[in-house]
């Protein structure tokens, strides 16, 4: 089936009077946005934005960001997020690839865009009340790519996702029935904006017509009072590190009309699911990834009737996206209940990557979707996961890229070779460590000299927190890096 024969769903362009944005200090109503909106329209016109030069965002959370992201999904703007927290030379990498037509940058960042424009956008701009309406509806244009994201690829290069404005439509239509909020009530954003974890809680509540009440960052006590307390609180989305934390208070309960706290961004522990559901706490663990717009599979841990079982499921995947399981040398589909590679087809998912060689590798003939990630579907349609694309680490809902570590570090005076890995943790879901071999001589580098030359070229979040100094790297006869046994390897 052609995704073009799908059935869209639609959704109205919600009523100005309603409530979209709060933070700490400010509350905005879709009237702000819808104004800002006309602004933006201006300030963004001299500008050749298009697909093959999108809108890069270079900034931390704020408010201003989340109108930004707002408006160009209304306005049809295709946009590039990243990360603020990445090296200048990675910032540099990432523009060759998308070549923005200008940037939008907080004021740490504003000087970090070379040659490239810059976008300012004042910030009496969001206080600006529409009289009218010229946003169309926010279902318009299913085919048009909204944005591009950058996710860590098992080459050292990261890999350009772009994204439609269909696969939202559909992930937001599907996902509704597990979780939805009420119109003037809060889904809790406080994901970083440059993944599309965070971003597609911007759009969406624009579908919704809910708000968001955003946070600059995850803090544990005033998220347990919003929670427990403030009943214009019923979705939140947090990693698995986030709910660890609140879960750390024994006393922490959600209030009676909360509705669904999703998790996602990593490994969910069972003991992490034994915990929330002790308390009462409606989880709801997800499958997904950048190229599928988030999550595509869902499971409510836990509803007014009772469990739902088996536990250690993510749910079952949206329908009319289809799963197959296929064993990963014949590329044969599985029985139910056996281990294989996970294939995923139908509206949500990706068309293509903007390499044409990666997609030719990623795609069959059918339009099927190699994922990378090993599991299993029941009888009943559930889908189990095994582990995720080996060649990926997520700590803390960072995405990172171990051949992109492993290139840095070989780079490094006196290290010949290295291997890097994620090992489970407690807190951070996996916590990336490093296998590495040393030249001998008088310039053998030790942990922190390693660290301090890294932090030069990677961010923070990607460089290895221990260090393990062997003689050899586990190898095939090709002589490619056997990543299963690196953890046996690290612990012995």
């Amino acid at each position: 089936m052609n995704k073009s024969d799908y059935k869209y769903p639609t959704f109205p362009l919600p009523d100005a009077s309603l409530s979209f944005l709060a933070s700490e200090h400010t509350i905005y109503d879709y009237a702000h946005l819808y104004g800002f909106c006309s602004r933006f329209r201006t300030l963004t016109s001299e500008y050749n934005i298009s697909d093959s030069r999108p809108l890069a965002l270079l900034s931390k959370s704020s408010d201003e960001l989340t109108f930004v992201v707002a408006a160009c999904y209304l306005l049809k703007i295709p946009f590039v997020p990243l990360n603020p927290a990445v090296t200048d030379s990675e910032l540099q990498n990432y523009i060759k690839k998308i070549n923005p037509a200008v940037f939008y940058t907080d004021d740490e960042n504003s000087n970090r865009t070379g040659r490239f424009p810059s976008l300012s956008i004042p910030r009496q701009s969001m206080n600006i009340v529409a009289t009218g309406n010229e946003i169309t509806s926010p279902s318009s244009d299913p085919d048009n790519r909204f944005g591009y994201f950058f996710t860590s690829g098992s080459s050292g290069r990261p890999k350009v996702v772009p994204l439609k404005r269909r696969q939202i439509m559909f992930a937001t239509h599907a996902s509704a029935v597990n979780f939805k909020p009420d119109a003037n009530r809060y889904w809790l954003l406080c994901l970083p904006l440059n993944h599309i974890g965070g971003i597609s809680i911007i759009l969406r509540s624009i579908l919704y017509g809910s708000a968001i009440f955003r946070m600059d960052r995850f803090d544990e006590h005033q998220i347990r009072v919003f929670l427990s307390e403030n009943r214009l609180f019923q979705i939140a989305s947090l990693v698995p590190t986030m709910l660890m934390r609140l879960l750390d208070d024994n006393l922490f309960q959600l209030h009676l009309d909360f509705k669904a706290l999703l998790l996602g961004g990593g490994p969910i522990s069972q003991e992490l699911i034994e915990r929330s559901l002790e308390r009462g706490i409606p989880i709801v663990s997800s499958y997904g990834m950048t190229e599928t717009c988030a999550q595509i599979a869902a499971n409510p841990m836990l509803q007014p009737r009772g469990f739902y079982t088996p536990k250690k499921s993510v749910g079952t995947v949206f329908k009319p996206n289809e799963v197959q399981i296929r064993d990963p040398e014949t590329g044969s589909v599985m029985p139910a209940n056996e281990h294989g590679e996970i294939w995923l087809r139908g509206p949500q998912v990706i068309d293509e990557y903007e390499d044409s060689e990666l997609t030719a590798r990623s795609f069959d003939a059918d339009g099927w979707f190699k994922t990378g990630d090993v599991g299993h579907v029941n009888r009943q349609g559930q889908l189990f996961l095994k582990n995720r694309r080996t060649d990926r680490i997520i700590s803390g809902g960072e995405n990172i890229d171990p051949v992109e570590v492993e290139s840095a570090l070989k780079q490094i005076e006196g290290i010949s070779e290295a291997a890097v890995t994620g090992i489970p943790d407690s807190e951070w879901g996996q916590k990336v460590v490093a296998l590495v071999v040393r030249h001998s001589g008088d310039s053998v580098p030790n942990e922190m000299d390693i660290s301090s030359s890294l932090k030069k070229k990677l961010s923070g979040f990607k460089i290895p927190k221990e260090f393990r100094f062997v003689q050899q790297i586990p190898k095939t006869s090709l002589g490619k890096i056997r990543r299963g046994e690196l953890i046996k390897l690290f612990e012995g």
